[in-house]
């Protein structure tokens, strides 16, 4: 208050606030003209206030410094799960608001719902409203739905100056068929660090595949009270990359063997020179890809009139060697009977055929190029480099772009760049981005929601970020290929672990999907999980080998005592871990993981020596040695005669200066999926060896790794339908 001296009137107050103390406050709130005195700030704020309790359907009567919600789905007194209800406002400039969990009925079969129980009865907030929590503008998003946006790159440039957060990878130990909570533990993360924590937190993960979703798994959302909502919109299409991918892959498939169907069919090089440059309006060009054949030709004319015909016939045929192609079509469902197909059988394409095969759509390059570009015009680039055979005579590589199909196919993906934006169960942002396989590819999401997420979050905010199965695979890929490629220096790494998965590599029986657990699983035996603590050792020692932090996050299952949890605490501290914390983010959500949000607030506080664990201009072999011995816990590596023979042919043609992706089993730390624990000794088999020049990797397959899975005698498809009048999913978990 100040006073002011009036002639007439003598002294009066007027009304006036500390505009420091109260910007932060008052910021939403529009004042009227003529000032707004402190009658009128009250009014406005009360007014801001009540409105923000109904919005949030608190009561009226409720002081919003004690409003909490209870996500209690009738469990037992003592695992009732109160959550605070939080809008906060940090330096940063997210104003998140918590969104009200509402308590799930019991089913009858267990004390948790399922999944898409706990989603549905969620209410998410509209995704426009995130995205201005989050600092997100309408220009830079496009609404698919009332719950997903696509986010523009243009996000990016606006932020080029922001300084970034905390870079946190979530990795696991060797996983059970079942999982180990990876995906549910970087969501519960997130929402802890979010929503109870107070630091500006996103969480990113990778779109699941189809053949995940009707096949073993049913959904990659997270679990329970840490999941991405809507989940069945998370599961089911997303905003249509993967099918994007599908139909890109399959027209550069279909452009391989069409070229060869015309050359083989027009053995005359003018004609067919006529026809891949026909004269349109009396004039013949070339159009800008067929240029750039040219130059790779060394070919320095632009005139089509002016090649000879010795300059013809290498500009119009790429001979391609039938038996060198890599480039396989894909379809994203788990289709066993594709893995060998014989294709141009028909009249039409007589002395056309060959034997083919389809892969998986999310083991194909294309997904690997959207995890790893930078942006659009990044893509294309890795794009027209992408390597799909060899020319019979000379032996030198045919790209994409030789065959005139590399921006149509950068056409097809345009969209695929942005990535998605969806929220958790609390309403804490989750960018959605690609959905390569670990097992088969390099199993993480994208250089672009990574780098979006770490600038939106601001300087003490965290990116949290999930690299797919076990640290011995995910994780490595994450740091030699993915932060390799991207520049970013990740500050810590998560291993997600579980009693479960310890008593399995300690010598419990086999664990089948959609079959009873044996009575191992669910009885106390300190001693199983101290023998297959061997496995876990191994994981924290492989991400101590990239110079980062270990925090153990132990998901806590229902039968678990506190025996066998203490024991994998101390030995997994003892075994150099920052800390191994117990988690119930699953029951619990956020609340559930604020130890281990602490725990990681701590632990990126350390200083990161990360280093990549190998140089990129050593031999293939000794890379592929490297990784088996280092972090597979191998003797050595055994190269079939074809795995050699190709190895040779990427360095003779200066291809081998590239990073290493491993397609190996998840199931082990080894070759064969039966051998658990920490196996030591073995010779890793390398059967085959293939080059992905436009995602930047070359990838030995190893053993009998698949890159087409097959269906379980009775896949999750047999669970899954639709109410046609609600339109209502069941069976998705």
């Amino acid at each position: 208050m100040k006073q002011v001296i009036l002639a007439q009137l003598g002294y009066r107050l007027v009304g006036d606030v500390d505009y420091v103390a109260c910007a932060e406050r008052a910021a939403f709130i529009t004042p009227v003209p003529g000032g707004v005195g402190p009658m009128t700030v009250v009014m406005l704020m009360r007014n801001t206030l009540e409105s923000a309790k109904r919005f949030f359907n608190i009561p009226a009567q409720v002081d919003l410094e004690s409003a909490r919600f209870i996500s209690d789905f009738e469990q037992p007194e003592d695992r009732k799960n109160p959550v605070d209800f939080v809008i906060r406002e940090d330096v940063e400039g997210f104003l998140v608001a918590g969104v009200s969990q509402k308590p799930c009925a019991k089913t009858k079969k267990s004390v948790y719902p399922s999944d898409i129980e706990v989603s549905r009865t969620q209410t998410p907030k509209p995704i426009s409203r995130l995205a201005g929590e989050i600092g997100i503008l309408p220009s830079e998003y496009s609404l698919y739905g009332k719950y997903k946006a696509k986010v523009s790159l243009d996000l990016e440039k606006r932020l080029s100056s922001a300084e970034l957060g905390s870079y946190v990878v979530v990795t696991g130990i060797t996983p059970t068929p079942l999982g180990e909570g990876k995906s549910t533990t970087t969501v519960g993360l997130s929402q802890a660090l979010c929503a109870h924590l107070a630091r500006n937190t996103f969480a990113c993960l990778r779109q699941p595949s189809q053949g995940v979703t009707f096949g073993i798994k049913g959904g990659a959302a997270g679990g329970g009270y840490s999941q991405v909502i809507p989940m069945e919109e998370f599961n089911l299409h997303l905003t249509g990359d993967i099918h994007a991918i599908t139909a890109a892959n399959n027209l550069l498939a279909a452009a391989i063997d069409t070229r060869m169907l015309h050359e083989n069919n027009n053995q005359d090089d003018k004609l067919l020179y006529k026809r891949l440059v026909p004269e349109v309006k009396g004039q013949r060009k070339f159009n800008q890809c067929q240029l750039r054949r040219l130059e790779r030709l060394a070919i320095c004319k632009t005139q089509p009139e002016d090649l000879t015909d010795d300059e013809i016939r290498h500009f119009c045929r790429l001979d391609i060697d039938p038996d060198s192609i890599t480039w396989n079509r894909v379809l994203d469902t788990n289709d066993r009977h594709l893995r060998k197909i014989m294709i141009g059988l028909g009249d039409a394409e007589k002395g056309n055929s060959r034997e083919a095969q389809f892969d998986i759509a999310v083991a194909s390059e294309l997904m690997a190029i959207l995890a790893l570009s930078s942006d659009l015009d990044d893509m294309r680039n890795r794009v027209r480099r992408i390597v799909i055979g060899y020319n019979k005579h000379s032996g030198q590589p045919v790209t994409a772009d030789d065959l005139f199909v590399s921006d149509s196919l950068t056409v097809l993906l345009k969209d695929t760049v942005e990535p998605t934006l969806m929220q958790t169960v609390e309403g804490s942002p989750v960018f959605v981005h690609a959905g390569p396989f670990a097992n088969i590819a390099h199993g993480n999401s994208s250089i672009i929601a990574d780098r979006l997420a770490l600038k939106l979050v601001g300087p003490r905010g965290f990116c949290v970020t999930e690299a797919g199965f076990g640290a011995d695979i995910g994780m490595e890929k994450f740091f030699n290929i993915k932060c390799r490629t991207s520049g970013l220096k990740p500050n810590l790494a998560v291993i997600v672990a579980s009693v479960r998965a310890l008593k399995m590599h300690g010598g419990a029986p086999k664990v089948s999907p959609g079959q009873i657990l044996p009575k191992e699983y669910s009885t106390q035996n300190v001693k199983m999980v101290e023998a297959g603590f061997s496995n876990l050792a191994k994981q924290i020692e492989n991400a101590r080998l990239f110079g980062v932090p270990v925090v153990v996050a132990l998901n806590r299952f229902e039968s678990d005592t506190v025996e066998e949890l203490e024991a994998v605490q101390r030995l997994a501290r003892g075994a150099g871990a920052f800390d191994a914390v117990i988690c119930e983010h699953f029951a619990k959500g956020g609340l559930g993981a604020v130890q281990l949000g602490e725990a990681v607030i701590r632990a990126s506080a350390l200083p990161s020596s990360f280093k990549c664990l190998y140089e990129l201009n050593i031999p293939i072999e000794e890379k592929i040695r490297t990784i088996a011995c280092k972090i597979y816990g191998a003797k050595d590596v055994s190269l079939s005669e074809a795995a050699k023979k190709a190895a040779e042919k990427y360095e003779s043609l200066g291809l081998s200066n590239l990073p290493i992706c491993m397609a190996k089993t998840h199931l082990s730390l080894s070759h064969e999926p039966d051998v658990k624990g920490a196996p030591q000794g073995f010779v890793l088999p390398i059967r085959a060896m293939r080059l992905s020049y436009g995602a930047g990797f070359i990838y030995p397959l190893v053993g009998t790794i698949s890159t087409m899975p097959g269906l379980t005698t009775r896949p999750c498809f047999v669970d899954i339908v639709i109410d046609p009048m609600s339109k209502q999913i069941d069976g998705l978990f």
